[in-house]
């Protein structure tokens, strides 16, 4: 059998007909462009990037825009607030995009992992990332380590540039300038001279919220108040929250300061912001603007804040006094305790015969009988409330001479600590003259030849200054301490100064500015603890229906 000749059999390309073409032309483009910021300058290049990219994609026969996704005014750091970056991903997970258009990777995003992440995405999807400023197709395998480099040279700019916003934003609190948000400060409105004005009716609910805090009731009681009196919160609403509250009850600006970096944003890519606990210097400007409050009622508020938080617990069993929480409904909840394990008094209502009886137990023989507190008294409220109006009575009536221990107690605080004689100005020219001797004799040991001569003085100068130095930090600290000594027993007169020299009816908000704690002893005595440190036992009028529980 004869080999036969190989046969070419030549197939015609295929005519593109009419549908063809349609077919061809469907390659779905989208472009994405972004500005950071909304100046005047950006926004420029904003609306050039949109005209920019529909004018190249309608001009392609072979491709259909899909959309321009723009987002204005928003970094590239984070694609959480990105809506239409987030918008047009979606649409890509839709197949409804087939191809996307970028000016350049820092414009696509400022983060390398988010760059990364979503680059692979789309290229597991089959839709290619064009950067054109770099040249790059995210299609191709090769193109990530590209993608990768420009995404960390575009990430590496905005630390920097964060970098060097947050060092002119310190700057400008060392130099003590301050920028109010007056959208969330009650009380306060900027003037037409951009000096800071008080809003009178904002600044009566302010002192409202002072006035009674101190008067002990409870955020949720004051809460349920403003919104009876119809007051409104800065921003305009009827309702109020007890975190709102509370934020006004710590706000040193309403005492004419302002306390700067309170908070701090951990870093530009998380923009996770963190409460300074000392991390970093925060600074107080005080006197910066007028006044709502006095200072010494601040100060009296954040002691009752202090004192809040040390007697209650997150819940019942942490609390060390029995209490989870703050009770504003009677004060007795949050100063009559048990005289035998400490544990707080409830409130409680016996039903005998129809009769009702109000009396105090305590709470730890309410929950657990007699295995941790065997002898505490049941107390008869009205028997209760006339022993603690009687000791008040005892002590207002010589209230001058209170007064005087006050201020004595105050003088005996702040006397110099066993064996610290030196002021502050002493041990700073102590330590100013010692600095000299250092140098001068630094010089003379720099001209000397053998220089061992002057070492044990050397030795002598550098103790004597370390514990000039330490003796610094012991001054400060008491004279901190003597500072708070000193706005607490101001508060205590000012309360003094403005109650009745005779207490004949029971007035709450009166009597809790005055007690620090009413402490059971038995049935028959309670103990009266004063916030200015008097304590007074006081007998309790027998009652006919008390019991010993």
């Amino acid at each position: 059998m004869k080999d036969l000749a190989p046969n070419v059999i030549m197939i015609p390309p295929k005519e593109e007909t009419p549908q063809d073409q349609e077919h061809k032309r469907s390659l779905r483009v989208a472009a994405y462009c972004r500005v950071s910021t909304d100046n005047d300058e950006q926004l420029s290049s904003y609306e050039n990037q949109r005209a920019y990219y529909t004018d190249k994609i309608m001009r392609e026969s072979d491709w259909t825009m899909v959309d321009v996704f723009a987002d204005e005014g928003k970094t590239g750091t984070s694609t959480c607030a990105r809506k239409d970056f987030l918008r047009m991903i979606r649409q890509c997970r839709q197949g409804k995009i087939d191809m996307i258009l970028t000016k350049s990777v820092s414009r696509f995003a400022r983060n390398t992992v988010d760059t990364l992440k979503y680059t692979r995405e789309l290229r597991n999807l089959g839709i290619p990332v064009i950067f054109e400023e770099q040249n790059i197709n995210s299609i191709h395998p090769e193109s990530e380590f590209l993608i990768t480099i420009h995404g960390a040279f575009a990430q590496s700019e905005s630390e920097n540039t964060s970098s060097r916003v947050t060092w002119g934003k310190r700057q400008a609190m060392r130099s003590g300038n301050v920028t109010l948000q007056y959208k969330w400060l009650l009380g306060y409105e900027r003037g037409p001279d951009g000096k800071t004005l008080i809003v009178p009716d904002q600044a009566e609910t302010v002192r409202f919220i002072y006035r009674r805090y101190l008067a002990g009731d409870s955020l949720r009681t004051i809460k349920a108040a403003l919104e009876e009196k119809g007051c409104l919160t800065a921003t305009g609403k009827k309702e109020w929250v007890p975190a709102r509250i509370q934020s006004i009850l710590t706000n040193e600006k309403y005492c004419g300061d302002a306390l700067l970096q309170k908070t701090f944003i951990q870093d530009c890519i998380s923009k996770k912001v963190i409460q300074n606990t000392g991390e970093l210097p925060k600074y107080l400007i005080q006197n910066h603007h007028p006044a709502i409050i006095s200072r010494e009622e601040f100060d009296a508020v954040q002691l009752e804040l202090a004192r809040r938080r040390a007697r209650t617990g997150g819940t019942r069993k942490s609390a060390p006094t029995g209490r989870c929480k703050y009770s504003g409904k009677y004060i007795l909840s949050n100063l009559l305790f048990c005289g035998e394990c400490g544990t707080a008094y409830r409130r409680c209502v016996w039903t005998r015969k129809g009769y009702k009886r109000v009396v105090w137990r305590c709470i730890s023989r309410l929950t657990y009988g007699t295995k941790y507190c065997q002898n505490s008294a049941t107390i008869d409220e009205e028997a209760l409330k006339q022993a603690i109006l009687n000791a008040v009575n005892q002590v207002m009536a010589s209230r001058d001479d209170l007064t005087e221990r006050l201020i004595s107690a105050l003088r005996e605080e702040i006397l110099p600590s066993s064996g610290e004689d030196l002021s502050l100005s002493d041990i700073d020219r102590a330590l100013e003259e010692l600095s000299s001797q250092f140098d001068k004799l630094l010089r003379e040991a720099a001209i000397s030849v053998d220089g061992s001569e002057n070492s044990e003085q050397f030795r002598r100068i550098s103790t004597a200054m370390a514990e000039l130095k330490e003796r610094r930090t012991q001054v400060e600290k008491i004279h901190r301490e003597n500072e708070q000594m000193y706005r607490k027993t101001k508060a205590v007169e000012a309360a003094l100064t403005g109650v009745a020299a005779d207490i004949t009816e029971w007035k709450e908000d009166v009597l809790y500015q005055l007690l620090e704690k009413v402490t059971v002893l038995d049935e028959a005595r309670i103990k009266v603890t004063f916030r200015s440190g008097v304590e007074i036992e006081q007998a309790l009028e027998k009652d006919e229906r008390s019991v010993t529980a």
